[in-house]
């Protein structure tokens, strides 16, 4: 460039990228979406395990996790994101695993410590939904909840009535209870109360959906420490904004109040009225939406198989929510490698599910019948696994492995057939789930059991499902 000539200032069209963060604090493990704003593709996404469960040696059934472990692994998948991408982070969606309770106080919740990210202090472990300690006898002892949804044992409200019983000096420890995903909602924007969504609200029991309040006096009749309770607020609402820097993302960016896992995976994948969605994980869901004007039972249907939870704009969603799933799957995978060891063999989780998978392929159908119920059902608590017909011939893993598969589908049609799709008028079912997609057999399975043609969802996940509730609605 000659001496004294003035450069030309170019001005660049191109507009730079912003995105929204999906984060769905699961059962095993968690996962961090960046979906770009306006095209709403998956720009980077991550998952880890949290290998967070806490060995149960009291006797009381309990099922719990470890609190800082589950947030370790939430800022390490976060941060194997594209920092670039997290500095033009719009808006933060969260969702998680419903039902379970964590316990914290208000203004000591977490520990920043001037870095980008928290870490977990002064909380419970997480009681999960799959916590067993209250019994049969004690939710019969509980109050009647003013609501359509029955209590079962893994509900926080369930928890914090065995708590009132067995420890009372538990709860006067903390100030603050929700779910994982409320927790993370509630550090982020430092909150010294819990929002809560009615998603969330209805999986812990003694909530009106149709009023979205919780039974307060029903709740203090009892003695229930109604304190503990959170503050309600619209599935789909803002929660409140970053209160710091987190992981890159902007101090201010708006953070929408937690939603569920199941509404947000439903979310992701259900793209037309007439779609029903099945999601095999850890556990397993056949759902579809009710109409419009659908109102739900004045009252809970505790042996009915079908309940209805809220979704979004006071929509609701017939579900059948198995507690047997992609569980019972790998409790199977368990005991052949706890057999194997016992034999002085050794084979890893990952290389036997691949055999497994490959024998059953071989075998197309099986004679063999595997009841899997292991964990019961929240409709019939009592009602546990079996196998039948078992003869010389079918003792093949080809042959278990296929039955156990469709043992898990037939289980949850028998809780919603086919028949009632077709009544609802469904004329589609979308297959998600971890299990699913990684499971040939069960897919196989699948397509047998259902008369409507069976479409897998790409992004049929609960981190994408809460990343396009907030694209959609902010």
């Amino acid at each position: 460039m000659a001496e004294g000539t003035v450069p030309k200032l170019t001005v660049s069209s191109a507009v730079m990228s912003t995105y929204i963060l999906g984060l769905d604090v699961g059962t095993t493990s968690v996962k961090a979406v960046l979906i770009e704003t306006d095209s709403r593709a998956v720009a980077a996404a991550h998952a880890l395990p949290t290998t967070s469960d806490i060995i149960d040696s009291s006797g009381i059934k309990a099922k719990e996790q470890d609190t800082g472990r589950i947030i370790d692994a939430l800022n390490r998948c976060i941060g194997l994101l594209p920092r670039d991408k997290l500095q033009h982070v719009s808006s933060v969606g969260l969702s998680g695993q419903m039902h379970g309770v964590l316990f914290w106080k208000a203004k000591s919740g977490c520990d920043w410590s001037g870095r980008d990210f928290f870490t977990a202090r002064d909380t419970s472990q997480l009681i999960t939904w799959q916590d067993g300690r209250c019994s049969s006898d004690f939710l019969s002892s509980l109050p009647k909840p003013d609501s359509h949804l029955s209590v079962a044992t893994g509900f926080g409200c369930s928890t914090i009535f065995w708590y009132m019983k067995h420890r009372p000096g538990f709860l006067e420890n903390f100030t603050v209870a929700g779910t994982i995903q409320d927790y993370v909602v509630s550090m982020l924007c430092g909150l010294d109360e819990c929002v809560m969504t009615p998603q969330n609200a209805a999986s812990w029991g003694f909530f009106n959906t149709s009023s979205n309040q919780w039974n307060i006096g029903i709740l203090k009749g009892a003695g229930f420490p109604v304190t503990l309770l959170p503050q309600c607020v619209p599935s789909g609402a803002l929660a409140g904004q970053t209160c710091s820097v987190w992981h890159g993302i902007p101090a201010g960016t708006p953070v929408g109040a937690a939603l569920g896992d199941f509404q947000c995976s439903v979310y992701s994948c259900m793209s037309s009225q007439t779609d029903a969605v099945l999601n095999i994980s850890t556990s397993a869901q056949l759902t579809y939406a009710m109409p419009a004007d659908f109102k739900p039972p004045d009252s809970p249907q505790p042996a009915s198989s079908i309940s209805y939870f809220p979704y979004f704009d006071s929509l609701y969603l017939a579900v059948a929510a198995s507690l047997n799933g992609g569980n019972v799957l790998a409790t199977f995978v368990e005991m052949l490698t706890a057999w194997m060891k016992e034999l002085d063999a050794e084979l890893s989780d990952s290389c036997l599910y691949e055999k497994l998978i490959g024998c059953a392929l071989k075998q197309e159908t099986s004679d063999l019948t595997v009841s899997p119920m292991i964990l019961g059902e929240r409709h019939n608590p009592h009602c546990l696994g079996q196998v039948t017909n078992i003869s010389a011939s079918n003792l093949t893993l080809g042959h278990v492995t296929r039955a156990l598969c469709h043992g898990v589908l037939d289980n949850i049609t028998s809780m919603m057939p086919a028949e009632r799709l077709q009544q609802g008028g469904v004329s589609r079912i979308v297959g998600s789930g971890s299990a699913l997609s990684r499971n040939e057999v069960l897919r196989q399975e699948v397509e047998k059991v259902f008369p409507q043609p069976v479409v897998y969802g790409q992004n049929a996940d609960s981190a994408v499902g809460v990343a396009m509730v907030l694209c959609d609605r902010l």
